[in-house]
């Protein structure tokens, strides 16, 4: 391990892994440093939609704009970090059918129906797509744009790409704390200390220890998702099935994820009976036949939330060469392409939408109460 680079990465997960490879591709000598292995965590547990539209009903001044952004870099970015890692990051066409069972449902979807990509079918046409979707649905908001990954695919690509740039990764090397000397910073990890002249805080919900080292007032929240893997005889979904917060996501490997229960201020990584239960009876409302799918594993994951929902992403507020990039809830996978963008041009002092730098920077609670 060298003892200096520019940019000291803290956390290996989706975030972590695509700000490197950004950094990475401006010739920025970059170190990740993970407390276990790339991608182990939270990203493990996601299943891979890129909902910029499904995921922005209620916020389409700034955080679409920023997810769509970061929806349409994947296109490019699928053959990208191929042509770099060999690793197939598993892009799936088809998009998400958004299920509307009562009128309150379709008039949630109001505003996401005025988007000029997003069409309303009738339950008719949406069995004509999906002849296994229950028909008890009234229609459904059909968005072709909202694709799926595989995450830990697309973040061993993102992770693998930055290395084959000249990034360095380092597993199972916990950091514990930062401190400023001389005008840089010597990151004190459990394998030895290395100084860096940037340092960029991505570890997710795991990262308020880093916070309050930092003098960083805000602190991010654990919401539990519990998710199943199942499998099917035969190919059942094209397309993702999504209603209420919980999903079918077909896969390019044959399988299907069903999730995700959403349980708030819950430290632990395990799946209860309570949790499972709810996501099959979910899934047969959506899918009648999932009763007879195959559960092959169940995962979960803690997905970091802040006060607003919105992720940090932006410099120290007293330091701009120390970066935060975590919050990122329900969405890593989708915001990993802009936000590794965000943060490289943070450092390279390039010029970012003034609207996401006050969305999205870490003090803004504090500034709305001054």
């Amino acid at each position: 391990m060298n003892k200096q680079y520019e940019a000291a990465v803290i956390g290996g997960g989706i975030i972590g892994s695509a700000i490197a490879y950004y950094l990475a591709k401006e010739k920025i000598d970059t170190a990740v440093f993970d407390g276990g292995r790339i991608g182990e965590k939270t990203t493990s547990a996601a299943a891979g939609m890129l909902g910029a539209h499904s995921e922005s009903i209620g916020d389409f001044s700034v955080f679409f704009p920023f997810a769509r952004t970061s929806q349409r870099a994947y296109a490019a970015l699928k053959d990208e970090l191929y042509e770099q890692s060999g690793v197939d990051i598993g892009y799936k066409k088809g998009g998400i059918l958004k299920l509307a069972y009562t009128e309150e449902d379709q008039k949630n979807l109001e505003p996401l129906l005025v988007q000029p990509t997003v069409q309303w079918l009738e339950s008719e046409d949406v069995i004509y797509m999906e002849k296994e979707v229950s028909p008890d649905a009234l229609g459904a908001a059909y968005i072709p744009d909202d694709v799926s990954v595989l995450p830990n695919r697309t973040c061993e690509s993102f992770a693998k790409s930055a290395q084959a740039l000249g990034a360095s990764i380092f597993e199972n090397h916990p950091v514990y704390s930062i401190e400023k000397q001389a005008g840089n910073y010597i990151i004190h990890t459990a394998q030895g200390d290395v100084e860096a002249k940037y340092v960029v805080v991505a570890t997710g919900v795991l990262s308020n220890s880093l916070f309050k080292h930092l003098v960083l007032s805000e602190r991010l929240s654990p919401v539990k998702g519990e998710s199943l893997i199942v499998r099917a005889d035969k190919p059942l979904l094209k397309h993702t099935l999504f209603h209420d917060s919980c999903y079918i996501v077909p896969r390019n490997n044959g399988t299907l994820v069903i999730g995700a229960t959403m349980v708030e201020n819950d430290w632990s990584d395990t799946v209860s009976l309570e949790g499972i239960q709810f996501l099959i009876e979910k899934a047969k409302t959506m899918m009648p036949a999932a009763a007879q799918l195959t559960i092959d594993r169940v995962i979960a994951g803690l997905r970091p939330g802040t006060f607003d929902g919105r992720p940090f992403i932006g410099r120290h507020p007293e330091d701009k060469h120390i970066l935060v990039a975590c919050g990122h809830y329900r969405n890593g996978i989708l915001l990993a392409p802009a936000t590794g963008q965000m943060i490289r041009d943070f450092i390279l002092e390039k010029d970012i939408p003034s609207e996401w730098i006050e969305a999205f920077r870490v003090d803004r609670r504090q500034l709305v109460m001054a």
